[in-house]
């Protein structure tokens, strides 16, 4: 005897399933491809597969979403700055520390990254994640006084300018750094920090 198969109606079930977390990964992807100003969320749930009343079952909206990016992305960074890896470092050592770890950070979540140093303050999140970014760039420039202080580097440039410089590197990375490029984060944050700290100059006998 032959049996029919069963047929499922298109329904419910056949929708993607969604947590905050994935959610919010499809959504990042979305707002760095159309700007987050630009992006609907009628847009974000024809990309999810999902309808908008399924999205706020997780989510107040898209400005929770940029939220939970941007505070992802600056939570990571301000781990590396807090971390101390050895309590007998030197100013210059942690500062050459959160350089390389920043680039790590960087490379590990490249779209909430990328989305951060495209915030511009147009709302309130927004605006929040500009004043956690000043508050980072004030430790690391105040680390950069310390290092100055030591003599680990140059003590005629002013510390926010260096902060600036070092991390305008740093950034810079997310316009062409693939993770899967074949370049490994640990080679490049090497290179980029002892760029940064030693230079390009060769020395005596290279």
């Amino acid at each position: 005897m032959t049996r029919t198969p069963v047929q499922h109606p298109v329904g419910r079930r056949d929708r993607p399933a969604y947590d905050r977390a994935s959610l919010l990964e499809v959504a990042v992807v979305v707002f760095n491809e159309r700007g987050y100003d630009g992006t609907g969320m009628e847009e974000l749930a024809r990309r999810l597969g999902l309808s908008k009343s399924s999205i706020y079952h997780h989510v107040s909206g898209k400005e929770e979403l940029l939220g939970l990016a941007v505070g992802r992305a600056l939570d990571a960074l301000f781990a590396v700055l807090d971390e101390v890896p050895d309590p007998a470092a030197t100013a210059t050592e942690r500062l050459a520390h959160v350089v390389h770890g920043s680039v790590e950070v960087l490379a590990a979540e490249l779209p909430y990254v990328t989305l951060l140093l495209r915030v511009r303050g147009n709302s309130a999140v927004e605006q929040q994640a500009l004043d956690r970014r000043r508050e980072f760039d004030h430790r690391v420039a105040e680390l950069v006084s310390r290092a100055a202080a030591e003599g680990g580097v140059r003590d005629d440039i002013d510390p926010h300018l260096i902060s600036r410089l070092l991390f305008g590197t740093v950034n810079s990375l997310i316009e062409w750094y693939r993770p899967d490029g074949g370049l490994p984060v640990a080679t490049l944050a090497d290179a980029l920090t002892a760029v940064l700290f030693d230079g390009l100059r060769a020395g005596p006998g290279s």
